[in-house]
């Protein structure tokens, strides 16, 4: 069974290096995420009901319904939420992904993410900022203003823009920000950088008026966040094809959505494995404390799952100005990660780990053996609807979500008579 088990674990290894996760257009939900219609809201991390959602799911939720124009305040959302008339699902099971809440509506603006080496799409929306905004569960006027002028003008800028650049190597992109203090998913200052150094040329040359232009270049410039947006899709339109190998023990998705954390393994398929999320360390906001935090919330820990994020934080010492600890702290967490991966990401280099490559493919197994569970670096919500993000930190997935994988693991192995 070893011998059957590291080939499957190579075979889905070799996916990911493989992986050439490309920028093809901007879409909308509705027309571009398979299984949308205008009933239908996804949301972060695996699926959940309305009854057990917490407070951000909840106010970003409610938010993307008077969005859509399917209520007309907070009270009419909340009431249209828990009718039953809405279908909620995760942005997983449509080929996206969400941050934080992770909340997308029929009418959101999508980046069109394919993975050239195997023809399987990723989507997500655009990113809004930092503070009161939509994915960190804030729905005042003045975020649903916001998104109008993303989905009129932002998106629609951006879409013209991309019909003349073409497609855009996001692989080659994410392997420069990693060498330029990035590491994908809370510190993406290069990343948003290089990306307007791409589209700034071709932008001008879209017949939008210069107002547009300026105004669509400033949001940019002014959200160092705005890369997150990319490099989450980039990492699961590179994990998908990992699903479904058989007797391969790789963690292919991890998400949360702010009451559950789940996982899905490579040899398990589509199965969720999930436990009660955790309360995430870190730095606040002033006026805010540990006791106003949501739980873990957000499907950007794909980027982690895929090598970067919490994994590459050796290469940006200074994320800890943002989530905490100190530069060595930084370089340890990178280190212990290869005590639970399977190998070293071929194009994602680490100057501060002498060019190794980031530890790449998580193993249920040797996360058991080890007992060190993956490093997450993550923004933090407000428990309550409607009043944003607190602060950020490092959080760790339950151990629980790999106990009962491998227990799954074993029981299906038995099953198909191979141990």
């Amino acid at each position: 069974m070893e011998e059957r088990i590291l080939k499957a674990n190579q075979e889905a290894f070799d996916r990911l290096q493989k992986a050439q996760p490309t920028i093809i257009g901007i879409g909308t939900a509705g027309e571009d995420i398979p299984g949308m219609d205008k009933m239908t809201v996804l949301h972060a991390g695996p699926p959940i009901t309305w009854d057990r959602m917490s407070g951000p799911l909840r106010g970003a939720i409610m938010g993307g319904l008077i969005y859509e124009g399917l209520a007309k305040d907070a009270a009419e959302a909340e009431a249209l939420a828990a009718s039953g008339k809405i279908t909620f699902d995760s942005c997983h099971h449509h080929s996206a992904v969400g941050p934080m809440a992770g909340v997308t509506t029929y009418s959101m603006p999508v980046w069109k993410l394919r993975n050239e080496a195997f023809g399987n799409m990723a989507y997500c929306t655009l990113n809004e900022g930092l503070g009161k905004v939509l994915r960190y569960g804030a729905y005042s006027e003045e975020v649903i203003v916001r998104l109008k002028w993303m989905e009129n003008v932002l998106a629609s800028v951006l879409k013209a823009t991309l019909e003349l650049t073409g497609p855009i190597d996001l692989k080659s992109m994410i392997a420069q920000v990693v060498q330029m203090g990035d590491e994908g998913h809370n510190r993406n200052k290069a990343g948003t950088s290089l990306l307007i150094r791409e589209l700034a040329p071709f932008l001008v040359m879209t017949e939008f008026t210069n107002e547009d232009k300026r105004d669509v270049l400033k949001f940019m410039h002014s959200n160092d966040h705005f890369f997150l947006n990319l490099t989450m899709p980039a990492c699961k339109c590179a994990l998908d094809p990992l699903e479904g190998i058989e007797n391969a023990t790789m963690v292919y998705t991890m998400a949360r959505n702010g009451t559950d954390f789940g996982i899905r393994v490579s040899g398990l398929g589509n199965r969720w494995f999930t436990a009660p999320a955790e309360i995430i360390d870190g730095l606040y906001f002033p006026g805010f404390t540990k006791d106003d935090a949501n739980p873990d919330i957000g499907d950007s820990v794909i980027t982690e799952t895929c090598g970067i994020g919490g994994f590459a934080m050796a290469t940006a010492p200074a994320i800890v100005q943002f989530v905490g600890g100190t530069p060595q702290d930084a370089f340890n967490f990178t280190s212990s990660m290869y005590e639970i991966t399977f190998g070293e990401s071929a194009a994602y280099k680490l100057p501060t780990m002498n060019f190794r490559g980031s530890p790449t493919g998580i193993d249920i197994m040797k996360v058991i053996e080890t007992q060190i569970r993956p490093i997450i670096n993550t923004g933090i919500a407000h428990k309550d609807a409607g009043v944003g993000q607190v602060g950020a930190g490092l959080v760790r997935p339950p151990m629980k979500c790999f106990e009962d994988a491998l227990e799954a693991f074993v029981e299906d192995a038995q099953a198909r008579g191979v141990i």
